[in-house]
């Protein structure tokens, strides 16, 4: 591939160049760690030989505290691996929309964009609310957002799925408990390189006055924008920014991720499958639980790991809930390639 780097007119299409450049520098990262990993695996064996060959303690100790770092290491490209597939390393569109059950889902659905907007902050990652529909009374009624960073859709596809919450309503004047569903889709951020055609006779495009905060100069033009792609039905909107222009451009950066999370789909022949996962967002499908009343606890269904400290799994630190899931061995999240909410 570094070959490839230097040929003749390699840097005439940048983008194309770049692209190549960055997956370089990927391998050689991957390499660079699996060599390290063996030359001081090696380096420990020469230890623990010398180390029977005196019956040294000192030198047994020192070879166990080099192995706990040596396994913390492995441990770490292991899990890299785990971020290995072709999408893996790319920015990441993820949308959130409430169950059914109105101001109570929708404020749910506002508390899990304000945990992955932590969560990206932490990771050091940027974001963009490409689209904001405010809910009626609290919350939201749903929320697109760019992510950008170094593998953000590899990590971020672990959260794929319906997320319940258990909790004393706030909204309830009777203080009963109630159970809230949203769910959370996340798709790969799509180059410039990769080929998906979009014939514009197939568009329906809309323009509309946004709605909520922006100030007068959002609610007084038609500034918000609606794509519908006809073949297949996929509607996606923006009314982020005040340009109409800039929001169809955003609008159709999310329509080209989802025709290319299709794409991928009819490839690898999965499209019966997706058919007959597909859930409500309700009980039995929820991938993970946040209980706050009659107690605390955050639990994973899929891998059963759980923590009693709910006020910073709120705060964004969901680190554990991906790791265990990506390090699981079951392959990609069930509802990566879920279709039974619109973006």
């Amino acid at each position: 591939m570094e070959r490839k780097s230097a040929e003749p007119g390699f840097w005439d299409d940048p983008d194309s160049a770049q692209n190549i450049m960055r997956e370089i520098s990927e391998h050689r990262e991957r390499l660079d760690l699996y060599n390290e990993i063996e030359s001081k695996h090696n380096d420990l064996g020469v230890l623990l030989e010398l180390a029977h060959e005196e019956d040294d303690e000192e030198t047994f100790q020192e070879v166990e505290k080099e192995l706990g770092k040596l396994e913390k290491r492995l441990d770490q490209l292991e899990f890299q691996n785990m971020l290995g597939g072709k999408d893996d390393s790319k920015n990441a569109i993820l949308t959130i929309h409430p169950g059914a059950g109105g101001t109570e889902s929708q404020d749910w659905a506002q508390m899990l964009m304000r945990m992955y907007l932590r969560w990206i902050e932490n990771q050091g990652f940027q974001s963009d609310v490409l689209d904001l529909q405010v809910g009626d009374e609290a919350g939201i009624k749903s929320v697109t957002i760019e992510v950008k960073g170094k593998y953000a859709y590899g990590y971020l596809k672990a959260e794929a799925g319906v997320h319940r919450l258990v909790r004393i309503s706030p909204f309830d004047a009777n203080s009963r408990r109630h159970t809230s569903f949203a769910s959370v889709f996340v798709y790969p951020e799509i180059e410039d390189d990769i080929e998906i055609k979009i014939d514009p006779n197939d568009l329906r495009i809309d323009t509309y006055r946004a709605s909520g905060a922006g100030g007068q100069h959002v609610n007084k033009t038609s500034s918000a924008v609606r794509v519908t792609h006809q073949p297949t039905g996929i509607v996606v909107q923006c009314q982020s920014e005040r340009s109409q222009h800039r929001n169809k451009d955003s609008a159709m950066k999310i329509l080209m991720s989802r025709l290319y999370q299709q794409k991928r789909e009819e490839e690898e022949e999965k499209l019966s499958e997706i058919e007959k996962s597909k859930k409500d967002i309700a009980w039995g499908s929820q991938i993970r639980s946040y209980v706050f009343h009659p107690y605390n606890m955050v639990k994973d269904h899929r891998t059963n790991v759980e923590t009693s400290n709910i006020q910073t799994v709120m705060d964004g630190q969901i680190d554990q809930f991906i790791q265990a899931y990506l390090m699981s061995g079951d392959g990609r999240p069930r509802a990566e390639n879920s279709k039974n909410v619109s973006a």
